[in-house]
């Protein structure tokens, strides 16, 4: 077993990173933290620190400025870190791919492992996608 493999063992805590967008993926990963969809019960958390995360949540659109915030981020968190492209703006660039400030999705920054699409995503495919990676990685 790898040490990628065995980060998947426990409880994975996430740490979500907002690029520049409409807040709209925001709202539905708080979703994920109510009662109805408690992602908790899998031993998931968000965290406050990169330094804490098992899991890089990057949602919208990375701009000149975004980036060098994901990068310096992306370097501060412990490997094995588990990234994952969240909503249409961090997977592709979404409605803001055409703009002049746009500097591209996420896998041409930083290393991506899971794409979770939709514009926003609904918590079930959140859900749906982060137990996939923990399946693919644990199994």
């Amino acid at each position: 077993m790898g040490i990628k493999d065995y980060c998947f063992k426990k409880s994975l805590w996430v740490f979500h990173f907002g690029g520049a967008s409409c807040n709209n993926c925001d709202i539905e990963i708080l979703d994920c933290l109510t009662p109805r969809y408690d992602i908790e019960r899998f031993g998931m958390q968000l965290v406050g620190s990169i330094k804490h995360a098992d899991v890089l949540l990057v949602s919208g659109s990375i701009n000149r400025k975004c980036r060098e915030r994901l990068l310096e981020v992306y370097h501060q968190a412990p490997k094995p870190i588990v990234v994952v492209a969240f909503g249409a703006c961090g997977c592709s660039g979404g409605v803001f791919a055409d703009g002049n400030t746009f500097n591209g999705p996420v896998d041409q920054i930083i290393p991506v492992d899971v794409y979770i699409p939709g514009c926003p995503p609904k918590p079930e495919a959140i859900i749906a996608g982060i137990a996939k990676v923990i399946n693919k990685k644990a199994g």
